[in-house]
């Protein structure tokens, strides 16, 4: 049997409040000055959890029955957020206490599941003595989440020194990274996966276009929400389409993506077809979003297994 790579996360460890409403954006954009925009709602639900990209990864690949190492960086107020991920399994080790508090991410979503979020970064910009360095030698699969746009930029020069496999996952970074930067990491990619807006903005920022980053990068990944994914690129002769597990009700959208990236990770860590580890993906993603929060979700490896089959008319041996 072939040896799996071991995962390494780099990426926000978070607390969220995610808070919902009953009304659409759209609908209250059409009642607002164009130009000056001043819109309050009224909340129909509201709740703090564990959260972070990096994080939320982590968690659903240990329920999964990995035990990645999650690099990056929290408050003092986190520790038994840390206690409760090392229980799992994960590897805490190269998480850096700061002084600073713990990241956050404040979202609201409509009843269209649209989200306007804001994210308080605070300790996860305490980045500076976190490094790649010591894996020199392994055979590693790192995984580049959003963080520290400074970090990711240093993490990315270590994973080409090194020699690493690199999955990067830029998502709601695009925004917030210098197109220099974003066309450095897209040099060093051996995978990119994004949703569908965030490719549009990572394109329009480095003035590339869809179909030239796919002919470059060997392993390009699109998300599309409830339209399932899509899987191509340099080394796909040809495109790969993951439907979507449908679920009776979405309760909560947020961490849909990352649950997807962690049941994705498990089987490219073990060099599965890319269709397994697509659908994996998916089913990761629809048990995410029967919860409200992104690490509320529980399931046994055994009833991971009976679902995919149910979903899929595959067989599924988690090892």
């Amino acid at each position: 049997m072939k040896k799996r790579k071991k995962i390494i996360l780099c990426g926000s460890i978070a607390i969220d409040r995610i808070m919902n409403f009953s009304g659409k954006y759209k609908d209250l954009f059409k009642l607002t000055n164009k130009e000056i925009l001043s819109i309050s709602v009224f909340l129909s639900n509201l709740k703090n959890n564990h959260g972070g990209v990096g994080a939320n990864i982590a968690y659903t690949l240990a329920l999964l029955g990995e035990k990645p190492i999650l690099v990056g960086s929290v408050g003092k107020e986190a520790e038994g957020y840390l206690e409760k991920l090392s229980a799992l399994g994960i590897d805490t080790r190269n998480i850096h206490r700061s002084l600073l508090e713990t990241a956050s991410f404040n979202v609201i979503t409509d009843s269209a599941n649209n989200q306007i979020g804001g994210f308080y970064p605070g300790a996860m910009f305490d980045s500076d003595s976190q490094t790649l360095n010591k894996w020199a030698g392994k055979d590693v699969l790192v995984v580049i989440s959003p963080h520290d746009p400074k970090a990711m930029k240093r993490q990315i020069e270590e994973c080409f020194k090194n020699k690493f496999q690199m999955f990067y996952d830029i998502g709601q970074q695009v925004l917030n990274t210098s197109k220099e930067d974003l066309i450095f990491g897209l040099s060093k990619a051996q995978i990119l996966i994004l949703n569908e807006f965030e490719m549009k903005a990572l394109c329009s920022k480095t003035k590339n276009s869809i179909s030239s980053l796919k002919s470059r990068i060997p392993l390009v990944i699109t998300t599309l929400g409830e339209e399932g994914s899509i899987i191509e690129g340099k080394n796909i002769s040809k495109k790969i389409r993951i439907k979507s597990v449908r679920i009776d009700e979405v309760v909560d959208p947020t961490g849909a993506g990352d649950a997807y990236r962690a049941g994705f990770l498990y089987g490219f860590a073990r060099d599965w077809d890319l269709k397994t580890c697509g659908q994996m993906g998916s089913l990761a993603a629809s048990c995410t979003i029967a919860h409200h929060g992104t690490q509320e979700h529980l399931f046994t490896k055994e009833e991971f297994s009976n679902k995919y089959e149910d979903c899929f008319e595959e067989k599924l041996l988690l090892i």
